[in-house]
């Protein structure tokens, strides 16, 4: 499964193309606006194009914009610099007694307030830099150098180009400390560059003096920390008489006293507004960059910059972004780490001597001591011990039980025991792959880099390494809500990550709303919605506040969110019953991710592994540790709006394992990727990465988010054919469909009677008889 400037930290891709005619207009003067920024086409039609923004504080932005034809002018505020790329197109820059004309791999400095448009001639693309100015100011100083100007050939200047194409091709995944860093190495690349390259009209250094300057400004930034700094140590280190180095800065229009202030002030407000120093002290930041005084740093840094130390980190938290992807982020610390509980590992115990006696149908519930939640790992003891051939009735609950407690929870002994959670414990603590101690962005346990619960693991007695496992799935039924007889409930959430939450139909009105649906148990083949909530901040039993879903399982607040009444409107979803993520654990990691799925099946969400269809996993583990979950009433090809309808379901399996070598049938013969059967079709399930864990790397749990597209193919095969790519497509003949068809139709209705008398003998024989078939942890 599964904000004006101040607050648009992290932008999906904006396309005009994705708007009404009507708002089209309008919509990219806005988009231009956050750049300080304004764009006309004369008589053109109206522009098309697409932005990306994404901002790391309130002067920092980055952008990649696309576009027809058109005229870019500023609008005239002081809102910093911009350092601009043109990847493709061309134009003209024109300025009050210059102009230059634009191609590829051109760059230009551009301030917001000065007077200058830049009219683009065909198609272009390009990469900006939003930046503070008073750091290219300071270096620059009062030496006539006038914006706007487009870098030369340079060395520097290439280096420069290099670095902004570099950041811009990597818009997505660029974090605030990423952006605030390349803001400081481009001011620096760009002052060497016009300084090396401009010679403008009296008043300015000469070429040598510049060069000279250039070698002073180096040696103190070296030495910015030191606060004895003076003029006669940098002198001395440079070689230079304390006069000429006086007249160096008086070139400039300033004096050295105010150009070491001006630098030290400006490393201080970056360190303020970088989140890599967040745990920094104020006091601490200054002393590093030689104000030994905090009160008289204080008072310097606001009447230079308008605002105190602490307004300036203020405002970076207000508009820090938040992460773009779920799983887990490259590298990030953020949160301060909270203790980890320390949690009794489930035992595998041996089996006692009556469970040892052989039986062919088991029954697994769901609980605390059943569940694993948001991961998968090798390491699990298992829960369930069973031999092929085995039989299963398998129970899951949905992650999505809290967004209605009262329908999916209430009065449910296994839910209750799996969702307890007060102040003072939580049940199931963690839950997904990331750090017990919910160090990094401290939403909780595993920091929610995986969301199923997933029931399991079950061991599989002769799996190993290289063998097949096959899990045919005779009978799945909605799990019955304890408070609401003869009912069955579900949820869909259009969420952060799906595409409605960046609906540009209501641009400025993001959110994520919660359905919830009903199932009558009597004709459950179709669920009909109740109501439905926009997401408010919930605060967790561990007064953790979640302004977004970013955690799984957070009981809802009812009283803090308003139902909108959807029982009237005549809407039925059919049924399709499956369980979304079914996995065997991956010999690769320890603890894994549930929702990147893999060779090892996972968070597959494909609607055909529903009743009378088959599951082929490769082994990667001995016992194959085999977890089922993610229980979906419906799903189509995909869950494009966040979720698809999320729903506990119990489900009867039977496990059976086919050993490599020559008794393994040929079609599964060196399988090593899920394989579906389904009454007609085998079910090819592709990926972006079959195997990410080994292919992306250290980072690899992180870096599947980035660059990953999933794909399922169902491609018709006669039933015994043979797997390689000659024969993946259609064979002709509907007759051998038909007879795949009524084959599987028949052997599907002999398995549901099987299972149906198998329940009714467990429930009849007793407490006896239910603890010698229930798993055992």
């Amino acid at each position: 499964m599964q904000q004006g400037p101040s607050s648009l930290m992290v932008a999906a891709l904006r396309s005009i193309d994705h708007l009404p005619l009507e708002h089209r207009d309008k919509a990219w003067l806005d988009w231009f606006e956050e750049l300080s920024l304004s764009a006309s086409v004369d008589d053109q039609p109206i522009p098309r194009g697409t932005m990306h923004l994404r901002a790391a504080n309130a002067t920092t932005r980055l952008a990649d914009v696309s576009g027809t034809p058109q005229r870019i002018v500023p609008m005239r505020r002081d809102h910093g610099i911009l350092f601009a790329l043109i990847v493709a197109g061309r134009g003209r820059l024109v300025a009050p007694h210059q102009a230059f004309d634009l191609a590829d791999g051109d760059m230009m400095v551009l301030g917001t307030a000065d007077d200058w448009s830049m009219t683009f001639r065909s198609d272009f693309r390009a990469f900006i830099l939003q930046a503070a100015a008073g750091p290219l100011g300071a270096r620059l100083g009062r030496s006539g150098i006038r914006l706007p100007k487009v870098l030369g050939s340079t060395v520097v200047a290439a280096v420069a180009k290099s670095a902004l194409r570099t950041l811009g091709s990597n818009l997505e995944t660029s974090g605030a400390a990423d952006l605030t860093a390349a803001e400081v190495a481009l001011t620096e690349l760009v002052a060497s560059a016009l300084l090396g390259e401009v010679r403008e009209p009296a008043g300015s250094l000469t070429g040598v003096q510049t060069a000279h300057f250039r070698r002073v400004a180096a040696t103190i930034d070296a030495r910015l920390s030191d606060p004895d700094l003076a003029l006669a140590l940098i002198a001395r280190l440079e070689g230079l008489s304390i006069r000429y180095a006086q007249k160096l800065f008086e070139g400039r229009g300033e004096s050295f006293s105010e150009y070491v202030r001006q630098q030290r002030l400006e490393h201080c407000r970056i360190d303020l507004a970088d989140p890599n120093h967040a745990h920094e002290s104020v006091a601490a930041i200054g002393q590093r960059w030689g104000f030994r005084d905090q009160s008289h740093f204080s008072r310097t840094f606001g009447a230079t910059f308008g605002m105190s130390p602490r307004q300036v980190r203020r405002a970076r938290s207000q508009t820090e972004e938040a992460y773009p992807l779920r799983g887990k982020p490259d590298g990030r610390k953020s949160a301060a780490a909270r203790p980890a509980p320390m949690l009794r590992a489930a035992v595998d115990r041996p089996p006692t001597a009556r469970a040892r006696e052989r039986t062919d149908h088991w029954h697994l519930p769901a609980t605390a001591e059943t569940v694993h939640w948001g991961f998968f790992s090798r390491s699990l003891p298992p829960v369930l011990r069973v031999d092929p051939g085995d039989s299963v009735t398998v129970e899951t609950l949905t992650q999505h039980a809290g967004d209605d407690w009262q329908r999916m929870v209430a009065g449910d002994s296994g839910a209750e025991n799996v969702f307890d959670w007060s102040p003072e414990h939580k049940r199931v603590d963690r839950r997904g792959a990331g750090p017990a101690n919910a160090s990094i962005f401290g939403r909780g346990a595993g920091e929610g880099f995986g969301v199923h619960i997933m029931t399991g693991p079950i061991y599989v007695r002769g799996a190993e390494p290289g063998d097949v496992l096959e899990i045919e799935f005779v009978e799945i039924r909605p799990r019955p809500s304890a408070a609401f007889p003869g009912k069955a409930f579900a949820s869909n959430v259009s969420a952060w990550w799906g595409y409605q939450y960046h609906d540009l139909l209501d641009r400025d009105a993001k959110r994520e709303t919660v359905t919830i649906f009903e199932i009558d148990m009597r004709c459950p083949a179709a669920a009909r919605p109740l109501y439905s909530y926009e997401w408010q901040p919930q605060t967790d039993p561990f007064g953790v506040v979640h302004a977004t879903i970013d955690y799984p399982g957070i009981p809802v607040d009812h009283s803090k969110v308003s139902h909108r009444d959807l029982s009237g409107s005549g809407v039925r979803i059919p049924a399709r019953l499956h369980f979304g993520c079914i996995a065997v654990a991956l010999r690769e990691a320890d603890l894994v991710d549930s929702i990147p799925p893999g060779y090892f099946g996972g968070n597959i969400d494909n609607w055909r592994i529903g009743a009378g269809a088959k599951l082929y996993l490769p082994v990667a583990v001995q016992g194959a540790l085999l977890s089922l979950g993610d229980g979906h009433f419906a799903q189509a090809d995909g869950e494009i709006n966040g979720t698809g309808l999320e729903c506990s379901l119990t489900g009867d399996i039977i496990i059976k394992l086919h050993k490599a070598g020559e008794v393994c049938p040929a079609f599964l013969r060196g399988l090593n990727s899920p394989l579906i059967e389904t009454e007609h079709s085998w079910v090819i399930q592709s990926f972006s990465h079959p195997n990410y864990l080994r292919d992306l790397g250290s980072n690899a749990q992180s870096d599947v988010y980035k660059t990953s597209t999933r794909v399922g193919a169902a491609q018709r095969l006669p039933p015994d054919a043979p797997i390689h790519h000659a024969d993946i497509r259609s064979h002709g003949g509907r007759g051998v469909e038909h007879h795949v068809a009524c084959r599987r139709l028949r052997h599907y209705a002999s398995r549901r009677r099987k299972f149906r008398r198998a329940r009714h003998d467990h429930q009849g024989r007793g407490e006896r008889q239910h603890s010698q078939r229930t798993a055992r942890p």
